[in-house]
């Protein structure tokens, strides 16, 4: 446990726990994107996804699938997954050094749509032949 990490210290009385189970919690995120909007944490205190063991990424990754299954036959028609890795911002009430799921629920152009998204139509771009080749390059190397 680290002493100054949120989600090492989450306060069981404020009632944002939806579910305690061995190894990981379920949690409504405060603050959150949209109603609904959950983060699934490994109870060990890891930075990096890859820092898991097996048996911890298991039981984080096979739980965000069952919330967002119960998300989308439940609550809404689909549910953002998300995790995000950047150390090159500090913690803060959005950021929290300690790896977890977001499972966001989504409806066509909703909130987090007409505020955001809907704006990142015009930054897709299709890779070059150079960008393509540099990736495969740098990421298909042992």
């Amino acid at each position: 446990m680290i002493i100054n990490c949120p989600f090492c210290n989450i306060n069981q009385e404020k009632t944002r726990v939806i579910e305690d189970r061995e190894g990981i919690l379920v949690v409504l995120s405060n603050p959150r994107l949209l109603p609904g909007h959950t983060l699934v944490i490994p109870k060990r205190h890891v930075e990096k996804i890859w820092e898991l063991n097996t048996d911890e990424r298991k039981g984080l990754f096979d739980t965000a699938i069952e919330y967002q299954k119960k998300i989308i036959e439940r609550y809404a028609k689909g549910c953002d997954i998300r995790q995000n890795y950047r150390p090159f911002l500090s913690q803060s009430d959005v950021k929290v050094d300690h790896v977890h799921i977001h499972l966001i629920p989504r409806e066509n152009e909703d909130e987090l749509y007409q505020k955001s998204m809907q704006f990142e139509h015009d930054m897709w771009a299709r890779p070059s032949s150079s960008e393509l080749e540099k990736f495969i390059k740098l990421f298909g190397e042992k």
